[in-house]
């Protein structure tokens, strides 16, 4: 059986995820790693992605893959150029950026909707960071908007899970007010709150999380 580990620094994303492979995927074997610490501390120091980061995304993924693992999923999304050192170490097996299979599809979508004169992705974070990191992923013709959910993740955190959904909401509608025709959730936390985008904005919302499990499965699996 395929041992896929899963590396996270929210624990709001632990749930999602798990629920996706076991939906979509479930005769993976999973495994859970979560570091809590890394997204405070990014947050927190003010230093980005410097090499002390690197340094523990590395020997995250090194421990992962002396247990066995044949892919590894990072499930936040502000750590991008960290998790593309851990790609280039361990070319070997899949390694995946949260969002990077969202991106992919969201660029189709809106290759799409670009050749009826339209396009605009919204991408929407609960995490500050994230809007830094994440932007430069999408390819460069795609003409992106992006929000920030103030106050969401911290109502998570408070266990309010009705104000994370509506702030996000929120934002969902706010984009479409600025020309948006897609929306995009960027974080594995915020895809609770789908539904609730979907019913404010009237918009096709993408969320990480299906996208994630749809491309490890394929790239695991052709290996």
């Amino acid at each position: 059986m395929t041992r896929i580990a899963l590396i996270h620094a929210l624990s709001h994303s632990v749930a999602p995820i798990n629920e996706a492979f076991a939906r979509d995927w479930p005769e993976a074997v999973r495994m859970n790693l979560l570091d809590d610490s890394l997204s405070a501390d990014l947050a927190r120091d003010g230093k980005g992605l410097d090499a002390a980061m690197h340094e523990r995304f590395q020997r995250l993924a090194q421990y992962a893959v002396d247990t066995g693992a044949r892919g590894i999923l990072f499930t936040c999304s502000a750590f991008g150029p960290c998790i593309e050192a851990v790609a280039r170490r361990h070319a070997g097996i899949p390694v995946l950026k949260p969002n990077e299979a969202m991106v992919e599809e969201a660029a189709e979508k809106v290759a799409e909707t670009m050749a009826q004169g339209q396009g605009r992705l919204g991408l929407i974070a609960t995490f500050a960071p994230t809007l830094a990191s994440m932007p430069p992923e999408f390819a460069s013709d795609t003409e992106l908007e992006t929000a920030l959910a103030e106050g969401a993740l911290d109502a998570l955190n408070a266990g309010d899970t009705q104000r994370h959904d509506a702030l996000i909401a929120a934002q969902a509608a706010a984009l479409r007010e600025r020309g948006c025709t897609r929306i995009a959730l960027a974080q594995f936390s915020m895809a609770r709150a789908r539904t609730a985008c979907e019913a404010a904005s009237g918009l096709p919302v993408l969320t990480t999380v299906d996208s994630a499990v749809r491309a490890l499965r394929r790239r695991a699996t052709q290996r």
